[in-house]
């Protein structure tokens, strides 16, 4: 396999699982040093340190950082270190997102506590704000070729679960279209990136109880592979600004998941 990341470094936060681990994981098959931010450690199945384990076996180096990324003095740590090891970053891949404990699916906002706000939109959207500030000097000290990989969703356009989950996609995508303005002198792309139904740890635990069918959702690793592809594309700077969709992405760079299918393609 191609490493075209060899020598590069990349943050993705919120890896302990999900999207996060297929995209470090990801990274990590194209040599990238990527370190593995999240609030869970040791040796259980969801945490950091597993998600490490993963990227040295796919063939980058993964360096675990625990970080709530609900604390903002965590996110300037975690910045602080990569700029004492690496003294610069390549790729941030903001992921990091909190599911309101119950999820507010269904109902309306005023049956939803206000708390789901910071949940959905405070870790969902602040956090990445936070991240991409403490990222941007060292993504400055690589030179032009950098990216920000923000993780949206199709929420963001249309009715997806709650009204406090689409106002936080819906920001992320404007963020990611004002942040390219701004960084585009500076040879750094931004784009936010739509994956379809994802068949994530949480997902699989919610479709097994309700008998959903999961052959049409896309993979962790599929999903990653696609962005990982994305951030180095030779024609990234031209899509900078932009919703990046995964089944898009997929097709157009032939990437593949652990099964050897295409991201399924979700509809419009």
């Amino acid at each position: 396999m191609s490493r075209p990341l060899e020598g590069r470094i990349a943050v993705v936060t919120g890896s302990s699982r999900g999207i996060g681990r297929g995209t470090a994981i990801a990274l990590g098959e194209m040599g990238a040093t990527v370190y593995v931010t999240g609030r869970t450690t040791g040796d259980g199945e969801l945490t950091i340190d597993t998600t490490v384990r993963m990227v040295n076996a796919a063939g980058g180096r993964g360096i675990p950082v625990r970080v709530d990324h609900g604390d903002d003095s965590q996110i300037a740590g975690l910045f602080d270190q990569v700029r004492a090891e690496a003294g610069r970053l390549d790729v941030l891949v903001n992921n990091v997102y909190k599911i309101p404990d119950p999820p507010a699916w269904g109902g309306g906002f005023w049956d939803h506590p206000v708390s789901i706000w910071d949940d959905q939109v405070g870790i969902g959207l602040r956090a990445h704000y936070v991240a991409s500030w403490h990222a941007a000097p060292l993504l400055f000290a690589a030179g032009a070729g950098g990216a920000i990989v923000n993780v949206s969703s199709p929420g963001g356009r249309s009715y997806h679960f709650s009204s406090s989950y689409g106002a936080g996609k819906a920001g992320l995508d404007r963020l990611s279209a004002d942040m390219a303005i701004e960084l585009r002198p500076k040879g750094i792309a931004c784009c936010s990136v739509y994956p379809g139904a994802v068949a994530t740890e949480f997902i699989l635990e919610w479709a097994g109880e309700r008998g959903s069918d999961l052959a049409k959702m896309q993979t962790t690793i599929g999903v990653g592979r696609a962005i990982a592809a994305l951030v180095v594309a030779p024609d990234l700077m031209e899509r900078s600004g932009t919703i990046q969709w995964i089944d898009d992405l997929s097709r157009q760079f032939d990437t593949r998941d652990e099964n050897g299918n295409l991201a399924a393609p979700y509809p419009r």
